[in-house]
């Protein structure tokens, strides 16, 4: 479809006066997205393991797939991180792990003696590494909550004591637990999967006593050092590419200080780690990634936590030359506030897409303002259980013969998944911005209790991506503009999740855009995919934004060799002048260029 450059110029103003410009500036650029992910625990072993082959490839298929059905939707989010829990060996002591919940008990890859690895372990997690590895999941992550329960001070995959803040490693295990997950990592690549990360500790905050009901071990810094160099010198005896990614800190401000007085250990972690006067530097580890993962739990039921907490990390992490990455959110923690866009009535009254929507808000925020380049939700698979609703899952786990939302019978007799819209909002953002996209100033759209927009551009810069979260009870509506690097937008489709839509593609608006005003409906997340061209055309040799008779007279300079483009003298620019691409500047190009002039071809 060809517009004219008075058709378009009325077109745009007749929407003037409609909604809000929302500008992307592609020079204004910021972090790199390295991917967006979510978490096997506690329950892919047990889906895996037990449920129908059905069932468990419409899990896989809704996580990982990036194909589109007949009507143009996603059928999966297409996550591009899979991280993998590495048990301590819980599962194997049984009751006497004394773990009450056993679905947060976790095999290991080491017999119950713990000295012979049996790959045979932790079946119904192999199967979705695999099924991750089959979709093209560019990267797998395997974190450790706790070191082996034979690596233990007290043969348990918890702690001790709430007296403890150490380790709850022997010290002369270090080089036997970081030996054992470089072995784990060695194995699985020689597999043909994409191992890229170990992440050795998690949350080391806390005390992880057995009233947690899970694997965990709290950690000082200098012992999260002396692991990290240990799992250096392993990674690097198996010639491996994986690195390292730390600390996993259970909340943002643990990063840059302290958070209570009740967790006063392993804090200001980004100079611990990254600070070369710190006693526990290790920024110059080789396998060590540059950036620190943070969890978002404990810093988003308000405007104001969303923003300082992260703002404050993200400058401190800059100012380090390290970037941040958000490895575990789920709606932990007492409800949002009112002021910050949450019902009233707190999880009573919030509907599923009331929470999925507000998850939409915190991507945005870490996203925005921690300039996270990794984002990832916990966890994918959940029971529904005493009124949490979505809190806590992306694929709501049923288990057989429970056929309400809420499930508690024995999974281990097989189950249903059931889809979820905190999948597809989060798909909102992992389907469309893929590993290496950057994110671009948008400027426009910043309203936490309003409309709220991010962009990210392909690293051709051929595709945009830009995702809007509408948390007002309004709809809104926007144009979209582009400034910088002399692109122009072609081409967009529209993809919406709301309480009614999922993932959905808006078949009704043309692909040609020309800058009409588009919806953002009340309540939803909508992301537009845009086809970038370049503003020169190709008959345009001059580059002067019009096809013309210079155009004309710059090929008829470079054919007699008497002068060369103004304002770009490069090769580069007089090889614009071959408009035919036939390798030659001559009188087939001047053809194209008047043709170009009266509409019959090129433009």
């Amino acid at each position: 479809m060809r517009t004219s450059l008075l058709a378009t110029a009325l077109l745009l103003a007749s929407h003037a006066a409609v909604g809000q410009t929302t500008t992307i500036h592609l020079d204004q650029r910021h972090q790199v997205i390295t991917d967006f992910g979510a978490s096997d625990c506690w329950l892919g072993d047990y889906v895996g393991r037990y449920f129908s082959d059905t069932m468990r490839e419409r899990a896989a298929k809704l996580l990982f797939a990036r194909s589109f059905n007949r009507g143009g939707n996603p059928e999966g989010i297409g996550l591009s991180l899979w991280r993998v829990n590495l048990g301590a060996g819980s599962a194997a002591q049984g009751t006497d792990s004394q773990i009450e919940d056993e679905y947060r008990r976790a095999e290991s890859f080491l017999n119950t003696g713990g000295t012979a690895y049996d790959w045979s372990h932790c079946a119904g997690q192999q199967y979705f590494m695999r099924k991750a590895a089959e979709y093209g999941v560019e990267g797998i992550l395997l974190f450790s909550n706790s070191p082996l329960v034979q690596y233990t001070k007290n043969g348990k995959a918890f702690n001790a004591s709430v007296l403890n803040t150490g380790a709850n490693l022997k010290s002369d295990c270090y080089d036997d637990f970081a030996e054992y997950m470089a072995t784990v990592a060695k194995h699985f690549v020689d597999q043909g999967y994409p191992i890229r990360y170990i992440s050795p500790v998690n949350e080391p905050q806390y005390d992880w006593t057995v009233s947690s009901g899970q694997e965990g071990s709290p950690w000082q810094n200098d012992e999260i050092a002396r692991l990290v160099r240990q799992l250096d010198t392993s990674l690097e005896s198996r010639a491996l590419d994986t690195k390292i990614l730390i600390p996993e800190a259970a909340e943002w401000q643990y990063l840059t200080g302290g958070w209570s007085i009740i967790h006063t250990h392993a804090t200001s972690q980004l100079n611990a780690f990254f600070d070369t006067g710190s006693a526990s530097y290790i920024g110059n580890v080789q396998h060590l990634m540059p950036v620190a993962a943070a969890h978002s739990y404990w810093s988003f039921t308000t405007n104001n936590a969303l923003t300082t907490a992260r703002l404050t990390a993200a400058q401190a992490a800059a100012s380090l030359g390290v970037g941040l990455a958000q490895t575990e959110w789920s709606m932990l923690d007492e409800a949002p506030s009112a002021q910050a866009g949450f019902p009233a009535g707190g999880y009573d009254e919030a509907t599923y897409m009331d929470i999925a929507l507000y998850m939409a808000k915190v991507i945005y925020c870490d996203l925005v303002y921690a300039d996270v380049t990794s984002w990832s939700y916990w966890t994918a698979f959940a029971q529904e259980r005493w009124g949490q609703k979505n809190r806590f899952y992306l694929l709501r786990v049923n288990a057989n013969g429970d056929t309400g939302n809420e499930s508690y019978g024995d999974l281990k007799n097989g189950g249903t998944i059931i889809d979820n819209r905190n999948l597809w909002v989060l798909g909102n953002y992992s389907r469309f911005i893929r590993p290496g996209y950057t994110r671009v100033e948008l400027a426009g759209a910043d309203d936490l209790n309003g409309l709220m927009g991010s962009a990210y551009v392909a690293p051709d810069s051929k595709q945009l991506v830009v995702v809007y979260v509408n948390m007002s009870h309004a709809d809104q509506t926007v144009t979209l503009a582009v400034s910088g690097q002399g692109k122009r937008m072609v081409g967009l489709k529209k993809y919406t999740t709301s309480s009614t839509l999922a993932l959905n593609w808006d078949r009704t608006l043309p692909y040609e855009y020309g800058g009409e005003a588009l919806t953002i409906p009340a309540r939803a997340v909508v992301t537009m995919v845009v086809d970038l061209a370049d503003n020169r055309r190709p008959c345009d040799v001059d580059g002067n934004g019009t096809v013309d008779v210079a155009d004309i007279n710059a090929v008829i300079n470079v054919m007699l060799g008497k002068g060369s483009l103004t304002p770009d003298p490069s090769p580069e620019g007089e090889g614009r002048c071959d408009v035919t691409g036939d390798g030659k500047v001559d009188i087939a190009d001047i053809n194209a260029i008047v043709n170009a002039m009266l509409g019959l071809s090129m433009e």
